[in-house]
């Protein structure tokens, strides 16, 4: 499968069978522990696996952009805006990712072109999905656009002066640029194309570790444990609070490989335990109110390892509540005429420093509705009609009540169960710190 990005608190549709196990490619220092661990507990076999998914997931979307993606080391791949084709399309940007090699003589050179009256940032990721940096007048303040270095920490290249320097904790990072399209996509476009990435010399990084082969049809099993020490080397988990999780996986993994006996015990926790508990844990993702949703955490993780490996599952390469704010609303009836107002005081354009928008995605599928309007979200450019007393309504159905502007409707499709989501983009203090939910939707 070929992940693509999506809102976090959107689910894909996993159906979740774990793969049949094989037998171990290698075990740890060449031999295999001699006995099974009768210390590991089976919440113990459940956390280790959910840790190493987060990893595994991250360079699953390696692999993939490697291949079928056709991704280039320290190559810019500029996306077309308005693409739908994909789960929970953000359209109100556009993107340009990369994978970004380094090592200890050769850093990679960013250059950013002057954006003014905008959103923008330049997100750079490490291999557990954590944001490394956001590049933007937000976090550069003095130096918001011209020449970047991304550098190996530790590693002695000069920079020349005038170069901001940011350090990687490892050889690779993933890169996602986002340009507000806003009311002159155009421009928006051509200052995408400006933003360039070279390294400073040659450099030959590392193929991306092997995963087992699993997809949307299902997640792996026991083999996940085989490649451990594969997908953990170089690639350090840079968040405190993490040494008990990791021996915990060291113990597993001990488990896993002693043979007979133990693979199949830690094969059976986690086809009967830890695979089927995941919707679940889906549900719950963070706080509600309103009938609305979001994620505890976002981008950086800091202890809740657990929260990032959902967030890898569901919306990989997700930024942190200082540049978004994501609120969902699930399982709408798409025959049914929903309708929410924002208070005078608290319209949505009060909310957010850059910009706002709202989707409806198959509850299904997570692709956009298929409306004969086209019409897939409504955002700050949508020129909506404010009510009488200075409140904004807006509105969801498969057809336009009576009186209700066509740029405060959003087209919903009868018969389809839906989503919604809520982006908020330079969150206001309220929003980011979770004081603040959107006005419930009111079913007519």
């Amino acid at each position: 499968m070929t992940w693509r990005l999506g809102a976090l608190i959107v689910v894909l549709p996993l159906a979740l069978a774990a793969c049949k196990a094989p037998q171990p490619k290698y075990s740890k220092n060449g031999a295999a522990p001699a006995i099974t661990n009768p210390a590991v507990s089976d919440q113990d076999i459940v956390d280790a696996y959910y840790y190493l998914l987060g990893r595994a997931l991250i360079a699953k979307q390696e692999q993939a952009d490697f291949g079928d993606n056709g991704f280039k080391w320290n190559k810019l791949v500029h996306r077309q805006p308005g693409g739908v084709n994909w789960a929970n399309p953000n359209l109100d940007v556009v993107y340009s990712e990369a994978w970004i090699g380094v090592d200890d003589k050769t850093c990679d050179i960013l250059q950013i072109p002057k954006i003014k009256g905008r959103y923008y940032t330049f997100q750079v990721l490490n291999g557990w999905g954590e944001t490394i940096a956001n590049i933007n007048e937000r976090t550069f303040p003095d130096h918001p656009y011209g020449k970047f270095a991304l550098c190996l920490k530790g590693s002695g290249v000069t920079i020349a002066r005038g170069i901001p320097r940011i350090d990687l904790p490892s050889k690779t990072a993933r890169a996602l640029a986002r340009i507000e399209l806003g009311s002159t996509p155009g421009e928006a476009i051509r200052l995408q194309h400006q933003i360039t990435l070279h390294p400073s010399g040659p450099i030959s990084p590392d193929d991306p570790p092997e995963v087992p082969a699993f997809g949307s049809n299902g997640l792996p099993g026991v083999e996940l444990f085989d490649n451990a020490d594969m997908l953990l080397a170089g690639e350090p988990d840079i968040n405190p609070g993490m040494d008990g999780i990791r021996a915990k996986l060291a113990a597993v993994r001990g488990v896993s490989t002693a043979g007979a006996s133990g693979r199949s015990r830690v094969a059976n926790v986690v086809d009967d335990k830890a695979v089927p508990a995941l919707p679940g844990l889906l549900k719950s993702l963070g706080a509600s109110a309103n009938g609305w949703s979001h994620p505890r955490r976002t981008g950086n993780y800091d202890d809740d390892w657990m929260m990032r490996t959902l967030a890898n599952l569901t919306g990989i390469w997700a930024n942190n509540n200082e540049e978004v704010v994501y609120f969902a609303a699930q399982h709408l009836d798409g025959g049914a005429t929903y309708s929410m107002t924002f208070p005078a005081d608290a319209l949505p354009k009060t909310k957010t420093r850059y910009f706002w928008s709202v989707i409806a995605v198959d509850g299904k599928t997570y692709r956009v509705l298929p409306t004969p309007t086209k019409r897939y979200l409504i955002n700050k450019q949508s020129h909506v009609k404010y009510d009488d007393d200075d409140g904004l309504t807006l509105v969801f159905a498969p057809k336009r009540p009576e009186g209700v502007p066509a740029a405060n409707w959003l087209p919903t499709v009868e018969g389809v169960d839906y989503n919604l989501t809520f982006r908020f983009y330079g969150p206001t203090k309220d929003v980011r710190d979770g004081e603040y939910f959107p006005p419930a939707l009111s079913k007519q």
